[in-house]
Parts: C-alpha cells; structure tokens; sequence
C-alpha cells in the first residue's frame, strides 16, 4: 500500500498567478533545469561514494535496532524524559514531540500518554532550568536524563550535564546516576565519550559524518520520539519514501530538486526572505527545525573557492491563523523581498463543529454548523490569495495527513533541498565556520584555559567601545 504523500503546489510562484516583475516563467525554469539536473546526478555518485550521509538514515537497520532497544530497556521505568542539548540536539526532537503527540501531551493522565513527559531543554536560562529541577525533585527517581552532544564540549550542553550529574550522584548515589542517564554521544572520540567509557554510562551514538541539524533521524531524534510512543520505524519509512523522490534528476519528478531551484531562482532575483507559515499546530515546530537548517547550512561568508561571497537566505516562521493577525500587514504592504511557503493539512487528526444556535447576530450564521477545521483551511486559502493579489510568490506543501510518514518525508525532503541549494550557492552546506568564534569567545570569557587571546581581544574591544548607556 503506498504512503500517502506529501504534494509541492509552485502555481503561486508563477508570473501567470504573480506577474512577470515577481513571478518566474515557465520558460525561465526550464533554462535552470540543466543545472539542477547535473548537481542532483553529481550528488547521487558522491552519496554512493559516502557522502551525504544523512541520507542513509532511513536505511539504517542497525541503527533503529540499537534505538528500538534502548526504548524498551526504558520504556514503562520513568515518568519523565528530560533531553539536555542545543540546537540540532534539540530543535528536532521538539518538532517530532509536537507534531506525532497529542497537544498538551505532558499534561494527559500516564495512562493516556506514549511515554513519559518530555522536557527538551535547549537554554541555559537559569529561571527556567531551576525551575524544571525543581517540578522533577519530588520524582527525580522517576526522571531519566538524555544528554545528546556530539563532542560534549557545547557549553551549554555541558554545564547542563554537570549540573545534572552532581544531582543525580548527590541524590541517588553512583548507582542512581548510572541509572538515569543516557548519553548520545561521538561513538568513538570526543570529550563526552571519554566521560562515558571512563564512568560506565550508558550510550547512543551520534552517527558519523552527520552533522546535528542533519541528525534528527538517528537516535539523537529517535530515541526520545519512541520513547514517548511515537512510531519511528514509519518515520524512517516515510524518510525513504521521499529519499527515493529525491534521488531523481528529473527536476519536475524531484520535489526537493524544484523546492531548490525555485527558492535559488528567487534568491538571485533579490527575494531572500523565506517565510515558512504552517497551517496545523502540530507542524508549527516543524518551522523551527527549517529555519537551523536553512539559515546555518546556507548563510556563508565565502564560497567553495575561498571568494567571499556574503551569500544566505533568511528563513522566517509564522504561524497560520495566529500570524495573519501580526504579521500579514507587513507581508501583502511591505517590500516585496519575499517568498511564502505555506504548509498545509488536508485532513487533521481532529475536527470541531461549531454548534447551531437560535437567536445570534445573522453575521454569525456563516459559522454555524461548520467546524474549526474547515475555518482554519479557508483561512489558508484567503491568506495565500491575499498575498497572490499583491504580487507576492507563494509555496504550498501539502500533507494529506499529519502522520509519522509525512513528517519523515518532510525532513527528509528539506534535507535535500538544502544539499541542493547549497551546491547552487556553491557553497558547503555542511559546515558552521561563524558560530565556532562566538563559542570560542564564551569559552575566554567563562575562563578556560587556552582562550587567553580571546579574552584579551574582548577586553580591548570593550575599552574601545566604552560606556554609552541611557
């Protein structure tokens, strides 16, 4: 039986709906085909050779059984699951949690949730973390801890663990600690390994040649997802779906291949804000997850040639209906500077009829008896028609339902689409030169050892700048 499968509607992008000025011709598409045909086909003899290695996930079998088992040595044993990472060891977790769970998950009686609650904390606010230490106290017992950290030397990744792992050995003694702590870690090297194989933690490995906003679908995203009952077998599934699809040099037969080229083709025209606006709550941190990768895969200072270049397009989230209220103003009146991609639900898992009622306002009566689901669906419709009204280019990508299957196929399909755009920049999607020196000069400041330049330089750009405060 075929998944159901997630459609990419570009009609909208067109100067037939948008016009010639902001709009793309189908005879201007066809010239760029060429391109992205010869970059898919390169990209597919270098996965072959092992690059690209996320895209092996979805075929991973030795993967998902090592995951599998780890969520039954846990599974039924803990009231809460608390994950300690940043960034891409946090963002998609959220975004499965949110999309594959009820709403309010954490807050349905056990009996009625998958798995334990699950807290993802991706800060170091101290409010907020103490807080959570807190609300866990009484069940700290109760409580595994899932630290997920490449190398272990993220700082806020690290401090969380050290923290956790002072109370956990205070609380519940060596025995305790080892017992509620699992570690997604570098399986060979690294500083986090080194604390796992020294202390007997146990462990999940970070699969190599990954990096972490490509992880989601190895056990960094995984294990907390099946966990909490999610179905991560079908996630994989629908991954090697849309895997298959974009694999294919056929621009028009390739939704990750179109999904590239058109927001490229927008990029070089001067539209470099792309606005992701999801209509479905569970697909809202689907959004968050894009705008990681997007941003930190594509925003580069210099090219595959060392010319700088100062190249990226800036992802932005909104939220539908939330955003046509706070946001659309900007958008329909504003610079004309960028492209919608609207993510939108055929049939949600739910619906709610609004209820007939004698005696209400006859401007009421188009709401009677119709249901929130069809409200939320018509506004999609009239804000994407709204904004084609003004000459803005939009997007739609279309789930027929919100299943594990679809969201495999969804990060799987923007995975590729950022390979793929990346080799359109001409860029390496895969590295993050520009966030190593903000970690370098958090590293001075807290004062760690071999970091002294940086404090110094810091400390003379300070003095530089002096004291200007109103």
């Amino acid at each position: 039986m075929p998944l159901p499968a997630l459609k990419l509607d570009y009609a909208n992008v067109l100067d037939t709906a948008v016009g010639a000025t902001h709009g793309l011709s189908l005879a201007e598409l066809r010239r760029a085909e060429p391109e992205v045909q010869t970059l898919v086909a390169r990209i597919e003899r270098e996965r072959k050779a092992g690059q690209h290695r996320y895209r092996e996930l979805p075929h991973d079998a030795a993967m998902l059984k090592t995951v599998q088992a780890a969520v039954r040595r846990y599974r039924g044993k803990f009231e809460n699951l608390v994950v300690l990472g940043i960034g891409g060891s946090a963002l998609g977790n959220i975004a499965l949690q949110t999309a594959l769970n009820p709403c309010y998950y954490n807050l349905l009686p056990a009996r009625e949730r998958g798995g334990p609650r699950l807290f993802v904390m991706d800060n170091v606010d101290p409010t907020q973390f103490g807080n959570l230490l807190d609300l866990l106290g009484p069940a700290l017992r109760k409580t595994l801890f899932n630290v997920i950290s490449k190398s272990g030397e993220t700082a806020e990744t690290a401090a969380q663990f050290l923290i956790v792992r002072d109370l956990l050995q205070r609380k519940l003694g060596r025995a305790g600690l080892r017992a509620n702590l699992l570690v997604t870690t570098d399986p060979e090297g690294g500083t986090m390994r080194g604390i796992v194989d020294a202390e007997g933690y146990a462990a999940l490995p970070v699969p190599p040649g990954v990096g972490g906003r490509f992880s989601v679908l190895s056990a960094v995203g995984l294990f907390s997802a099946g966990l909490c009952g999610i179905k991560i077998d079908r996630l994989l599934a629908g991954a090697a779906e849309m895997g298959r699809r974009v694999g294919k040099t056929a621009v028009r037969q390739n939704p990750a291949a179109l999904l590239a080229l058109l927001l490229h083709t927008f990029y070089v025209r001067g539209k470099r804000l792309h606005v992701m606006m999801p209509y479905g709550y569970a697909l809202k941190d689907l959004a968050d997850w894009y705008r990681q990768l997007w941003a930190e895969s594509l925003g580069k200072r210099c090219d595959l040639d060392g010319q700088v270049v100062g190249v990226g397009p800036t992802p932005i989230k909104a939220l539908g209906a939330t955003d046509q209220h706070s946001q659309v103003q900007l958008y329909r009146e504003g610079p004309n500077d960028k492209v919608f991609i609207f993510l939108e639900v055929e049939r949600y898992a739910r619906d709610v009829k609004i209820p007939r009622a004698a005696g209400l306002p006859a401007d009421l009566d188009y709401l009677q008896g119709r249901t929130l689901g069809t409200l939320l669906s018509a506004e999609k419709r009239a804000t994407e028609y709204a904004l084609v009204a003004s000459e803005r280019p939009c997007l739609t990508i279309r789930f027929p339902v919100v299943s594990a299957e679809t969201v495999g196929q969804f990060i799987l399909l923007w995975e590729a689409a950022t390979t793929i755009a990346g080799g359109l920049l001409h860029i390496n999607p895969y590295d993050q030169p520009a966030v190593q020196m903000g970690k370098e000069f958090t590293f001075a400041l807290m004062g760690k050892q071999g970091y002294e330049r940086q404090a110094r330089e810091y400390a003379k750009a300070a003095k530089r700048g002096g004291k200007h405060i109103v």
